[in-house]
Parts: C-alpha cells; structure tokens; sequence
C-alpha cells in the first residue's frame, strides 16, 4: 500500500513520469512553525543531478504546499505537499514496450495489476521517494524541537570498498577467524562509537559521496566512475545513527521499535538488506561477550556496551540506535543484456534512460526520512498511551516486582 504510519500517516502518490509526485501527511501535531524551506532542504539533498555520481536527470524537485499550514504554522489538519516532475524524456522507455527490464519491476507489476505505467519505473521509480522525504523533513523538524533528536546516515561501503575497520559499522569488523575463540572486543570501536555520537549532516555532505571518511570517499568516487563508464552500476551501504531518542518507544510483539525499522528501510527502492545493532556479527558472538551490562548515566540507567543497537525487546532503551541497510547495484544500465521479451523471444535489451551508476549518495536523506518517520509515529503512540494512563488515579497495592523501583 502507499500509506506508512499509525498515528503519523504518510501517503504518497505519483509516478516517474506523471505530472508531479508528492505526500499528504495526517497527524502532525498543530502549532509547529513550518515553511517550505524546512521540507526543501531535504529535497534538494535527494534530488538528482547533484555530481557526475549520479543521474543527469535535471529536477529542481521544489516542494508546494497545497495544505495544513497556514501563516508558517501547523493546524493539525493534512498536510499536502507537490513537487512537479519537469525533466521527463518517456521517449527513453520505448524499448520496454517489448522487454521487461532485468531485475526491475516491470514484469512484476504487470503480473500484480495486469497493467504498468508505460515509461520509467512508475510507484517503483525512486521518484516516489520524494514524498517520504517531504515527510521525514516535517517530522524531524518536531522531533528536533521538542525532544532533541538527532538523525545522521552516512555511507559505509560502496562495492567491495568499505570504512576502515577502527570506524565501520560491528559487521564490517572482522572476528577472529578460529572458530572455537570465543573472545571478542566490543561491537563499537572506541572510533566508531565517537563517529556516530558526532558525526553531523555538514560532515557527511562534504564529499559526492556522502562518505565521512576523506580517504575512502576518493576510493568509492573511483569507483562509481569505473561503473559509470562501463555503462554499468555498483551498490552499496548506508549506516543510520538516531541520537537521543527516549526510551519506551516500540509496540510489541509486531510492531517492535526494530520491526518498524526494518519495515520502512525495506520499502525504499532497491534495499536487500537491513541490520540493527550488532547485526550479524551478533550471531558469532557469545551470550556473555554480547549482553549489554547496565550502568548508572546522569541518574538513569544506561548501558557499558551497546551491541543491542538501542533496542531491547523490540523497546528503545534510551541508547544510540544504529542501523545499517544494503542497496544493490540499479538494475537499469546502459550495457546491452541478453534477455527475453514479454513473449519469451530471446533478444538483446539496450536501456536508455538516465540513471544513478549507485544509489547511495542520494539514499541517505531518503534513510533519514523514513527513520524520523517511524522515530515520530511510535512517539505519538507511547506519549498518547502515557496522556490516557496519567488520567487514572495511581495505583498503590502493586507488589515491588511489578513497577519501576524509585531512586
């Protein structure tokens, strides 16, 4: 479906090519100070044509308000937002009318709905995401200003070229190759813990590639360009840090803090995976080596290590939430593939079009939409279920196992 949110809503509509795409957005509280300039300058961080590291499509993606707001301020009513598609070429598209394309969603969406946009990716176009991030920029903006809520992503890996060790994310940190050593330093480098406890959207933007590392963003820059003039595309990894968000948040059993996590990072164009935490590294690591001891921060208990990535039975727990999701390689290139058409005639596709060579550059604003989105949705939920609780008068005949021990 096109809508994500329980009491945060978001919708999106619109396709590659049609008139203009956007988002109405119901469930923002009212009285928030909100412009056009606080969506814009997430858009304009996804929008294309950015460096010679991505698609040359010419979008200005400038965001309208049609409704919700009024005199810079929210009235709590569905907020509608358009940006018009103004770089459309569908004449580029006119070979899919005889070949799906190689794993894109052309043959899928016409096995689902017997019928699919004539040109471009239509729903699964990367275009749609702009509404999520039109979204996410609202969103953030009152996480920021109410709870102090910071979201930075970054990329960590473009092909086979990754952060150093010291700073890369638990799972592209080698263990010990001897199975039967049960020893394991910490998930969270000393380095790796100071990068996600400060690194800023001013540091990560430095580079086209979005990587804040100086010596591997020039290696995965080369690497995006040895793909390019193949006429060809490489993937890679964007890693998310969520600071300060407060602990409680979370609704098991289905809808855990991670598994609504996992659900919005999935949806964006062309993810395959998704990791919380230690991630996978966690699987090779010992119980007594992986638990997180508690301990006594600034009068509330925190924890010594955090390989639970800030979520511990589906609840946040107060702790940084990191998190890593996996982009493959774009599926449209411009190399000639052999293939079948929709008959089964076997022949020769050469795609057109304009493309991303990687899509991660322009994935992590797209990230940190769809994180403060969920971040908002399960904040309004949990602080609706304290509002109605606070109401009842307090409960007294408890026995001590059942509450929060006082300090």
């Amino acid at each position: 479906m096109s809508t994500f949110g329980s009491l945060f809503r978001v919708t999106t509509y619109g396709e590659s090519h049609c008139a203009s795409v956007g988002a109405i957005i119901d469930g923002c509280p009212p009285g928030l100070e909100l412009s056009a300039q606080d969506i814009q300058v997430q858009l304009s961080r996804r929008r294309p044509g950015q460096s010679d590291l991505t698609t040359p499509r010419d979008e200005k993606d400038l965001v309208h308000i049609q409704s919700g707001i009024e005199r810079g301020v929210t009235l709590g009513t569905p907020i509608g937002l358009l940006v018009k598609n103004e770089d459309q070429r569908p004449k580029d598209y006119s070979e899919t009318d005889l070949y799906p394309r190689p794993s894109h969603a052309d043959y899928t969406y016409l096995e689902k709905y017997g019928i699919k946009a004539s040109s471009g990716g239509g729903r699964s176009s990367a275009r749609e995401t702009i509404g999520r991030v039109a979204a996410g920029a609202i969103a953030e903006k009152y996480l920021t200003q109410v709870f102090g809520i910071e979201i930075v992503a970054f990329v960590s890996s473009v092909g086979k070229i990754h952060l150093p060790s010291n700073v890369a994310p638990p799972s592209l940190t080698p263990l010990d190759g001897d199975e039967d050593n049960d020893e394991a330093a910490d998930a969270l480098s000393p380095e790796f813990r100071q990068l996600l406890a400060t690194i800023t959207r001013e540091e990560v933007d430095k580079h086209p590639t979005r990587c804040p590392h100086p010596g591997t963003a020039e290696r995965m820059t080369k690497r995006i360009i040895r793909a390019k003039e193949a006429m060809d595309s490489i993937g890679g990894t964007v890693t998310c840090v969520i600071r300060n968000v407060p602990s409680g948040l979370g609704e098991p059993v289905f809808d855990k803090f991670e598994a609504k996590l996992a659900q919005a990072m999935m949806s964006i164009p062309a993810t395959k995976a998704f990791e919380v935490g230690s991630g996978f590294r966690g699987t090779e690591v010992p119980g007594s080596k992986h638990n997180d001891a508690f301990i006594l921060k600034d009068g509330k208990l925190g924890t010594t290590t955090n390989w639970s990535g800030g979520i511990q039975g589906g609840i946040t727990n107060g702790e940084d939430i990191y998190f890593r999701i996996g982009f493959k390689s774009p599926a449209t290139i411009s190399q000639a593939q052999h293939t079948a058409q929709y008959d089964g005639t076997e022949g020769t596709l050469s795609a057109r079009g304009r493309h991303d060579p990687c899509v991660v550059p322009r994935a992590v604003p797209i990230v940190e939409a769809m994180a403060a989105i969920v971040v908002m949705d399960q904040l309004l939920i949990q602080n609706s279920r304290k509002a109605a609780a606070g109401l009842l008068p307090p409960i007294t005949t408890l026995p001590p196992t059942m509450v929060m021990p006082s300090r």
